[in-house]
This record gives structure tokens, sequence and C-alpha cells, in this order.
């Protein structure tokens, strides 16, 4: 089954409220009529109500099954910011609170904390930084994560189907950063149909080349069986040991994963943002993502070139990981 009927299906009737931040933008409002025609998701677009029936009637869109809500005037403010003070802990004055939940993406991320939305998506034009930190403020990761981490699902017309990880936050992350981000990546497989089989990337397979690199690569894999004995997880593999059946017996016959993996982490943020993107450009592959990972409520971001296609797909990812 294609990926997003697979989601599609596992939404339908849940009521899945997904709000938007930036919801003047076009790509935003064609992709909110969309979810909303489509009838799984329930739509909440910020921002200013005149200026999206503005941009609405000038794109030529019904925004009528649309919800709207203005963050600077909203009723729900007051409370909001009394919420926001206590969830920050003395870190913001009530007046700094009244101040930040007028700003869309504090406000979007404050209604998936108190409950009024499931999920957020946003990025379309703010930054990752701007998307990012009121979720890690508010909304924050899991007791079981220390950390975010950012995975795209990279897919090729209906039959394959991977994860890579991390291609988005962590620019440089050590060897227990590594595994924490194998395991949590092994975890969003599942929810997109990938049975995972990890492999722990780098430009050495089984000790065959010796660098204070190699040696993170390693300790993470040991650091992430102790993790998930459970899970199917081997390293250090070069990717051809990792996906060609061919070259993993010959450079690593015993593992259980190479030459089968479906789940691929990079040793950093330079490998893995390179490889990803020549995935798309020179495979084929349509990149879907990213997807932040670890934290307690689904808060996605767009990439700031994304299309309304982008959008869409991503906010039904988004509800899927609210389940």
């Amino acid at each position: 089954m294609d990926l997003f009927e697979s989601l599609s299906n596992k939404i339908a009737g849940k009521g899945l409220r997904i709000v938007f931040p930036e919801g003047t933008d076009p790509r935003i409002i064609g992709a909110a009529v969309r979810l909303a025609a489509d009838g799984e998701i329930k739509p909440l677009l910020l921002g200013d109500a005149t200026e999206i029936a503005k941009v609405a009637a000038e794109k030529g869109f019904d925004i009528t099954k649309v919800t709207v809500r203005d963050p600077k005037t909203d009723a729900f403010h007051d409370e909001m910011a009394k919420a926001f003070v206590e969830r920050r802990k003395g870190k913001a004055t009530p007046e700094q609170a009244d101040e930040m939940v007028k700003d869309p993406n504090y406000f979007g991320t404050m209604l998936v904390y108190m409950g009024k939305a499931d999920g957020m998506v946003s990025g379309a034009v703010h930054s990752t930084a701007d998307t990012v930190r009121p979720a890690l403020q508010i909304v924050k990761t899991r007791p079981d994560a220390t950390r975010i981490s950012g995975a795209f699902i990279m897919q090729r017309g209906r039959d394959e189907r991977y994860l890579f990880a991390d291609n988005a936050i962590n620019i440089d992350p050590n060897a227990q950063e590594l595994a924490e981000i194998a395991v949590e990546s092994a975890r969003t497989a599942k929810l997109f149909d990938i049975d995972p089989k990890v492999a722990m990337l780098s430009f050495s397979t089984k000790g065959s080349a010796k660098a204070p690199q190699v040696d993170k690569v390693v300790e993470a894999t040991k650091i992430a069986h102790d993790l998930k004995p459970e899970l199917a997880l081997d390293g250090e593999l070069q990717f051809d040991a990792a996906f060609v059946p061919t070259v993993a017996k010959l450079k690593a016959p015993d593992s259980q994963v190479a030459g089968q993996a479906n789940v691929f982490i990079f040793p950093d943020l330079q490998a893995g943002n390179i490889g990803y993107k020549i995935a798309q450009r020179f495979g084929g592959f349509e990149a879907i993502g990213p997807i932040l990972q670890g934290l307690n409520a689904p808060v996605a971001d767009l990439s700031r070139g994304c299309n309304e296609e982008d959008v869409y797909k991503l906010a039904i990812i988004t509800a899927a990981q609210a389940l």
C-alpha cells in the first residue's frame, strides 16, 4: 500500500486537529483546504482572518471548512499566557508571556501543549529555529529522549521506502546521542510501515578503516544495542555494505543487517544532509520531512522551499504521529 494510503487509513475518523501558524501563506491555505475537504484532519489556520480570506479569494480557495484564529486577538489568549508562565517555571514573566503567545508559532505550540490541537506544522516561512524553539520550551522531549532529531522518509514508487536520520537537527552528535537517534528512528520507521533494520553508517565497515569518526560509530552501535537489545541494528557499515547484498557478503558476512538495511543513521548532519539530497536528486526519491523525533507531541518543520503538496503530506504524517 502507498505510504499515504496507509497513513490516511490510520487517521481516518480520529478527528485529529493540526494547527498551521503560517495561515496567510497560499501554500498553507491550499493544503488546509484539501485536508478539510478530505475530512481526515481538522486544519486550523493562524493569522489575521481578513488577510487569510483575501489570500484565499485571490487563489480561489474555499476556506469555509477551515477554522481560522488570530493569536493577537484570540479569546483564549489570557488563559494561554497564564499556562505559558506556569510551563516556563519562572523563565518568563506575565508581561513576556502576554507578548510571546501572540507569536503564531508559540500560540500554535501552546494549543498542542494544552490539548486543543494534536500537532503543528510550520516552517514554510519561519526558520527551523523559530519552529523548534517553542516546541523545546513548551512541548519538550519525551522522558526517554534527551534530544530531538530529524528524519526523512525516502520513497520511490509504491515499493521502495527507507528512513534517513539525522538530516536536520544535530550537527555532530556524540556516540550516546547517535545511539539515541538510531533507536528513535527505528520507532519512527514502524509508524510508516517499515520493519526497521538499522545501519549505523560510516566510511568504514567492521574495522576496515581507523579514525576517531569510526570509533564514534562503533561506540554508538554498542550503546544502541544496550538501549534496545531486540532491535535489528549493526555498524559500523559503509552504505554499500548496508544496502547491497553482494557487497554485504564480502564486507560483513556475519551481519544480520548488512545488505538489507532500511533505516540509515548518518554519523553527522553534514553527511546526512548531503546523503538525502543525493538520493533525492540523483536517485529520484521523494524526500518526505523532516519529521521531528523525540517530542512529547508532534511538531513538524517544513522546508521554506516547500510546495502545497509537501505541506499536505507532512500534515498527514504529523497527524499519524499523534496517534
